[in-house]
């Protein structure tokens, strides 16, 4: 498989979760953890997620969308500067019109949390397959 889903050379893609529902967090970590992805920090708000993701060499941010400031287009593009090399993928409840410009300005990828735990996984296996092992 291409990409640093599994271990390769002693490499795992690297997550970093972003999310302030608790029961959120621990269901994405499992599933993180059953695709063979490394999960290298947690948050449960913006300000220490733009703190710490940078210092934890992620390969990929998974941001829930209701952690974004007001302004979440301005957001992603500060996330983006302090992790230019990680895929940005956002957790939303719905997809609007507001939601596909944000994403649109910064983020790699959208999951829905309306979707079933495979079509998660697949998405998240998908997005992992894409990161270039180092």
């Amino acid at each position: 498989m291409a990409g640093g889903v599994l271990l390769y050379d002693g490499y795992m893609t690297r997550v970093y979760l972003a999310d302030a529902q608790s029961e959120e967090r621990s269901a994405l970590r499992l599933l993180l953890q059953d695709l063979k992805l490394e999960v290298v920090g947690e948050a449960v708000d913006w300000y220490t997620t733009l703190s710490q993701a940078p210092i934890s060499r992620t390969d990929i941010l998974l941001v829930d969308w209701d952690l974004l400031p007001n302004s979440p287009t301005a957001a992603l593009e500060e996330l983006r500067k302090a992790c230019p090399a990680a895929l940005v993928i956002v957790l939303i409840s719905h997809l609007d019109a507001r939601h596909q410009a944000a994403l649109s300005a910064g983020a790699d990828a959208f999951i829905s949390k309306g979707e079933t735990p495979e079509r998660v996984a697949d998405r998240l296996r998908a997005v992992a397959a894409s990161v270039p092992i180092k």
